[in-house]
């Protein structure tokens, strides 16, 4: 695909080009992943946001044992671990650091990065509901980080440039949207694992260069297919990270299709878009907030299971896989009753896996999913 080769050309180059712009003094915004970050705020400001959503090396989660104890998510002993090896560049290069504090271990992450480090933490609390205070409180975080954002780079933003950035958001969120919806085929034409990197490319790209790139593959993939697989399969969970393909790799090497996914982390979220009537810092609370599905530990937890399963209905999947990481206990919790609702409800199996980014795990790991594939093949009980 001449898409997706563009992309690639672009990615190769994208390290340098974010390390040029830093030298000639555009503020690299880093951020954790979870889908209540506006990088449309910090293109208004002038600078250029990164999400930090490597994962998947198990040297990383060892490293970060010497700044935290081990019983936090594994994703999250990861963000601590890579910029303490000071390996990764994006990480390397990060000026501000923007923390959404969801719970105890994204607020871990920013501590150990405030404390260990000479970066910069600036932190906003989200909220566990969407009753109007919850709504409120949030929209105070984002009016707190437009103010640190135009102090930290010196720049005024100006609604006219948030609204420029926002509706290229919109288009960015349309076209990932257009190539999920493609995956509804029988003969996907654009695989799971396609699709995750795709995502992940878009934490970095620069986004105009990127909205082109996805307009363009949505126009060549149109009328086309893909190969068929033995069984087609939902990925949930709290986390897939760039770099962490295990789960789908390995799904999709053992004849599966991974025809859609939903994670709280990691993934860019791409169902809704900003409306730009009234009042636009409203509008970026009601889309990231208000309107965006929840995580595990929101209350109630239903939204989410429902969405998840509206997903395996709209896909027509024949089975489930929960991937979850070591010591996110709000997604553990969840995973217990999601099982039994999903069967109850659907009638489709779920697969729940764990992981640490250890090694070791990939040899059990391909034996389960193997046999998942095999038996979920024909869809429901």
């Amino acid at each position: 695909m001449e898409a997706m080769r563009t992309l690639q050309d672009h990615l190769d180059r994208r390290v340098g080009e974010l390390q040029r712009l830093k030298k000639e003094g555009v503020k690299i915004i880093g951020y954790a992943p979870g889908g209540y970050m506006p990088e449309d705020l910090v293109y208004a400001a002038g600078a250029v946001p990164v999400g930090l959503v490597r994962g998947g090396d198990h040297e990383a989660v060892a490293e970060s044992a010497a700044y935290l104890p081990r019983f936090l998510d594994t994703f999250c002993r990861s963000q601590i671990g890579y910029k303490m090896l000071g390996e990764e560049p994006l990480y390397e290069m990060v000026d501000l650091f923007v923390v959404p504090v969801t719970d105890n271990n994204m607020r871990a992450v920013a501590e150990s990065w405030s404390f260990y480090t000479g970066v910069e933490v600036f932190r906003f609390g989200v909220p566990h509901d969407k009753e109007d205070d919850a709504y409120q409180y949030y929209l105070e975080g984002l009016r707190m980080l437009r103010d640190k954002l135009e102090r930290f780079t010196g720049n005024k933003i100006e609604d006219s440039r948030l609204k420029d950035s926002i509706r290229l958001s919109n288009r960015m969120w349309e076209s990932l949207e257009k190539l999920s919806l493609l995956r509804k085929s029988a003969r996907p034409p654009v695989s799971g694992a396609e699709f995750a990197r795709l995502n992940h490319a878009s934490f970095y790209a620069d986004k105009p260069a990127l909205v082109n790139i996805l307009e363009s593959l949505c126009a060549e993939l149109k009328g086309k297919e893909g190969p068929g697989a033995k069984s087609r399969v939902l990925v949930t969970g709290s986390t897939l990270a760039m770099g962490d393909y295990k789960i789908v790799d390995l799904t999709e090497g053992a004849g599966g299709a991974v025809v859609i996914e939903e994670f709280a982390e990691g993934m860019r979220h791409y169902w809704q878009r900003v409306n730009l009537e009234g009042a636009v810092l409203e509008a970026l609370a009601d889309r990231y907030f208000r309107r965006r599905v929840p995580p595990a530990w929101f209350r109630p937890s239903r939204e989410r299971i429902d969405f998840v399963m509206k997903l395996a209905r709209e896909y027509a999947v024949d089975g489930i896989i929960w991937y979850q990481l070591m010591y996110r206990d709000g997604y553990d919790i969840q995973s217990f009753y999601f099982e039994k609702i999903v069967e109850k409800e659907t009638g489709l199996r779920v697969l729940k896996v764990q992981s640490d980014y250890d090694r070791s795990e990939i040899g059990p790991l391909r034996t389960r999913l193997e046999t998942f594939v095999e038996t979920v093949k024909g869809g429901r009980k």
